[in-house]
């Protein structure tokens, strides 16, 4: 609990993380652009906390054009050199490939389905799935959704596209509502949520 306001234990006190977790975890996205964000700052976060990404989370805007894959996708090697020098993001080269390569998935998606976001909702059947877990302790790595969506995502060329990767991004992306039924944002969220 922070500033009177029961939260997920994993918010902690950190400013930032709060913030996060008070205004955007778990809120449905619908933007093509903010997808991208998400599963691309998740797809960095692998073997790290969130908290080191979510501090970076400004510097990888900068550095990938706002998260805009149409410009991403057209990054060539003097960009992955210039994002490799960055010391303001993670600089592992198999993830900067990664976001690269995903933003030439991700625009061929687009051209599938119409947007991104029609498909990747496809796999929780255009909805929130609502959980009501009484404790951090219950929240799952991954469930058969995540594990679809990986499969389907790799399919497709996408990379760091895991089942927990995958898991973690629809919870920040809102296609699940993980927060703690004990947390202040169990019912706001809840009510946000895509029926």
């Amino acid at each position: 609990m922070t500033g009177g306001r029961p939260r997920c234990g994993w918010a902690g006190s950190e400013a930032g993380m709060v913030a996060y977790h008070d205004t955007e975890w778990g809120v449905p996205v619908f933007d093509d652009r903010r997808h991208f964000e998400f599963l691309v700052l998740d797809g960095f976060q692998a073997g790290l906390s969130w908290a080191v990404i979510l501090r970076k989370r400004e510097a990888f805007r900068a550095a990938f054009s706002d998260f805009d894959p149409v410009a991403v996708s057209s990054f060539a090697e003097d960009d992955i050199r210039r994002l490799q020098a960055d010391a303001s993001i993670v600089r592992n080269r198999l993830k900067i490939e990664a976001t690269i390569a995903n933003a030439a998935r991700l625009l061929d998606v687009q051209k599938a389905f119409g947007t991104f976001d029609a498909f990747i909702w496809s796999f929780t059947g255009g909805r929130t799935i609502r959980n009501r877990w009484s404790s951090m302790a219950e929240v799952p790595a991954r469930t058969r959704e995540s594990e679809r969506m990986s499969k389907e995502l790799r399919r497709r060329g996408f990379r760091f596209v895991g089942p927990t990767i995958c898991y973690a991004y629809m919870q920040a992306a809102g296609m699940v509502n993980d927060h703690t039924t004990s947390c202040f944002r169990h019912a706001e969220v809840r009510t946000m949520a895509r029926r």
